[in-house]
């Protein structure tokens, strides 16, 4: 979707910005159309009105930002894939499942099951399509040190038979489930399919989205380019280091830029983006569950959709669809066990 252009070619680069911009990932036209002045001006050192003109040269070249009808946006969104967690009552309240060009947040007290969410995903979205996977690789943001290459193995090992089977036959591996060489193989194959970068701040964070962008544009013409984004969790490092009413501001404002970085990555190579997200409980409400997600409106906005998990008895969690702009609100109802999320 995103090809490598002649940054040359557009009015006012020279060949020093056309390096400034590609050493920071302003590597294509669509990148750069997406822009905002201001970050733009900063990157390449002009001035912002110079900044603007490169990014409405940018919209022209790529043909973005300009009205179109429904009938071209309907096309557009068949092009949206959708990854399937393999429950169907999940996948059937999901219209389908995890969508991509869209950001999925999961949220839910401690051990709710939301890092096994992105560790189910990051498996899944591997699977050869017929199988309800994107045939693509996964690119992990790991804040609270949660990414564990043992629980893709025991992912792995526990999907169905037929789709172990569907996958070897996809990668070349001789052998099937009871092959014990073969299943190893085709776990290495998984984790090396899975980037995976732990960030230590907020800052670093920010920086690994961004360094997000450029896997997706390495990868993008790969038998397997990048098709999730997960960001496990979005909210920890920001809640811990803006602490109070006066930090509040700056808090959503990184946020809130760093929403849009990985909101681009989705929309511009077609990946969908999962975030978990922390809750706190809310002492106002006197009815119903006291709980709600951290982030403010800023995160409640940009969240195309939202998942609400809540513990249930032993590996049962309760998965509630609590907003999504065009599926009803619902619940479903999953398993976390040791070969991976599973139905009721």
């Amino acid at each position: 979707m995103a090809a490598t252009a002649d940054l040359e070619d557009l009015s006012g680069v020279g060949p020093a910005t056309a390096e400034k911009l590609r050493e920071n990932g302003y590597d294509t036209y669509q990148s750069i159309a997406v822009a905002s002045p201001g970050e733009l001006s900063n990157t390449a050192d002009v001035g912002e009105s110079s900044a603007h003109d490169i990014i409405q040269a940018a919209r022209e070249a790529a043909d973005v930002g300009g009205f179109e009808t429904g009938t071209d946006v309907l096309e557009r969104r068949e092009q949206i894939g959708k990854l399937e967690f393999l429950i169907p009552e999940l996948d059937e309240m999901l219209g389908g499942g995890v969508e991509t060009q869209s950001i999925t947040e999961v949220y839910g007290e401690f051990g709710a099951g939301k890092s096994q969410v992105t560790h189910q995903l990051a498996v899944n979205v591997q699977l050869p399509k017929e199988q309800g996977g994107l045939h693509g690789r996964c690119v992990f943001v790991d804040s609270e040190d949660t990414f564990r290459p043992e629980r893709v193995d025991e992912m792995v090992n526990g999907l169905p038979d037929d789709v172990i089977e569907a996958t070897m036959e996809a990668r070349d591996i001789e052998g099937g489930p009871d092959d014990e060489d073969a299943m190893d193989e085709l776990v290495q194959t998984f984790l090396d399919k899975i980037h995976v970068a732990k960030a230590f701040n907020s800052d670093h964070q920010i920086l690994l989205a961004e360094k997000a962008q450029e896997i997706a544009q390495e990868y993008e013409d790969d038998d397997y380019p990048v098709r999730l984004l997960c960001v496990d969790s979005l909210t920890a490092h920001f809640r811990a280091e803006y602490v109070g009413r006066g930090e509040l501001a700056d808090r959503q404002q990184k946020l809130n830029k760093h929403l849009h970085d990985i909101d681009r990555v989705g929309n511009l190579y077609n990946s969908a983006v999962v975030v978990t997200n922390q809750v706190q409980s809310n002492p106002d409400a006197f009815f119903g569950d006291p709980t709600k997600p951290i982030g403010g409106n800023i995160l409640g906005h940009k969240s195309t959709f939202r998942m609400y998990l809540r513990k249930s008895k032993q590996d049962k969690r309760i998965v509630k669809l609590v907003d999504a702009p065009n599926l009803p609100d619902g619940e479903a109802v999953m398993r976390v066990q040791g070969e991976g999320l599973k139905p009721e």
